[in-house]
């Protein structure tokens, strides 16, 4: 992750290159090295295990520069759309090292993973049902099923996917249902991958661990009905919090794969190739968020600094503050970090609604006109996914490399123009709707 002499260094890189300023009052950074350092500390926690693929979860990122570094660090990349697919493959992911969930996959998106050889995971039976439809006999995908352990929910309710009513996976507790997904199996010998995602953010890692324990003894179950080691792969999903309270990494992979061994050694021993699908464990903490300070006002005695960084780049935050705290330093037009004394104030965003406000009375060096707000922790789900709310361009967005005492910042998302926002609003059509 970057500290912060090296946001510091990046801002001042950006500021005089223009890149964040008047013209682009909102930007974001990519550490590149922390990004390759965390993917080393997934694969050293993982070392032990004889095959696993870690599968990045593309909805994370869903950009292609920073796809292609993840692959080119040993990753394979996990999918949840047609457009995703797209990304991985011209991110250079091999068919092979690719997984594809959805809850609602249409037929023409199983036919293109089946005709790739795109491993897949059916998120219920009416989905086998097309499958055994669609499915080519020389198909080289893997093809497993999602079920849901339904072993509770964490304190994000919303982020929690092995809930009693989720709507991802063939709730085992439902009366019938595990007998249904023996038969599932037995059925259909090409079927040969279990999954399961309990949930990430908000989830403790022995609830994690218990719905995982719950998959890797079903998955013993099935291949005991079935009378063969059927099921070879065992798909854990991804479900690893991150810390959006400091600098610190808690918890670490090595914590993850240490509670499931606890809990259950076997997942671990070889027995079956493991997949993993983290995406905001790998890339929170190796980004950040920089927008100028366009405004400072006062209202009903309240100081609010009106910035360009809001719900368009953090929507979580903005409609979830609770769930979706984040870490807020201010800095000096130049990127210099503000040191003077602090005050409670609020954080405002660009768009016209008055919940925009990604911190409440936050204690914070009193900001001014044409200051910096830097919000941490970032790297996953805030720039790369923004909200078009109010036609705002989507931010550029900027690998950063430090070395030799130097920083370089590399360009992976274009800043949208204003044109291209008018041509993305149907201006091609302008006229359509007055045509006789």
């Amino acid at each position: 992750m970057p500290h912060q002499e090296e946001v510091q260094a990046a801002l001042r890189e950006a500021t005089r290159e223009g890149v964040l300023g008047e013209s682009h009052p909102v930007a974001g950074f990519i550490d590149i090295q922390g990004v390759r350092d965390s993917v080393t500390a997934l694969q050293d926690a993982f070392a032990h295990v004889p095959d696993v693929l870690h599968a990045f979860a593309a909805k994370a990122c869903p950009l292609v520069p920073v796809l292609r570094l993840l692959a080119d660090a040993g990753m394979g990349c996990e999918v949840a759309s047609p457009g995703e697919t797209r990304l991985a493959l011209a991110a250079g992911f091999p068919p092979e090292r690719i997984v594809l969930d959805s809850p609602a996959k249409t037929r023409a998106e199983i036919r293109e993973a089946l005709t790739l050889g795109i491993a897949l995971n059916a998120d219920n039976l009416a989905e086998l049902a097309r499958i055994d439809a669609l499915r080519p006999s020389d198909s080289r995908s893997v093809i497993g099923l999602r079920v849901n352990p339904q072993v509770g929910v964490g304190v994000i309710a919303a982020m929690s996917t092995a809930t009693p009513h989720s709507k991802f996976g063939v709730a085992l507790d439902d009366p019938g249902a595990r007998a249904r997904v023996r038969e599932a199996f037995l059925q259909r010998p090409w079927l040969t991958r279990l999954h399961a995602h309990v949930g990430s953010q908000g989830c403790p890692l022995p609830l994690i661990a218990e719905g995982l324990a719950a998959l890797h003894g079903l998955a013993e179950e099935i291949n005991e009905y079935v009378g063969r080691r059927q099921i070879t792969s065992l798909d854990l999903g991804g479900g690893l919090p991150v810390n959006f309270a400091d600098d610190t990494t808690t918890p670490t992979f090595e914590d993850y794969v240490k509670v499931l061994t606890d809990i259950r050694p076997a997942l671990f021993d070889g027995s079956y190739q493991l997949v993993t699908e983290f995406g905001r464990s790998l890339l929170a903490k190796n980004g950040f968020t920089a927008a100028v300070v366009e405004y400072v006002k006062s209202a009903g005695g309240r100081r609010i600094a009106l910035t360009h960084a809001g719900a368009q780049v953090a929507t979580r935050t903005v409609f979830m503050p609770d769930a979706w705290p984040v870490r807020l330093t201010g800095h000096t037009s130049d990127g210099t970090l503000k040191s003077t004394p602090v005050v409670p104030q609020d954080v405002a965003g660009p768009l016209c609604f008055a919940g925009d406000v990604v911190a409440h009375e936050r204690l914070l060096p009193a900001l001014s006109e044409g200051d910096l707000v830097v919000l941490h922790d970032t790297g996953a789900y805030y720039f790369s996914a923004p909200w078009a709310y109010n036609s705002l361009p989507r931010p550029g967005v900027y690998g950063v490399r430090h070395r030799a005492g130097d920083t370089v910042l590399i360009p992976v998302r274009t800043p949208q123009s204003l044109d291209g926002v008018v041509e993305e609003s149907g201006a091609c059509h302008a006229d359509a709707l007055i045509t006789p």
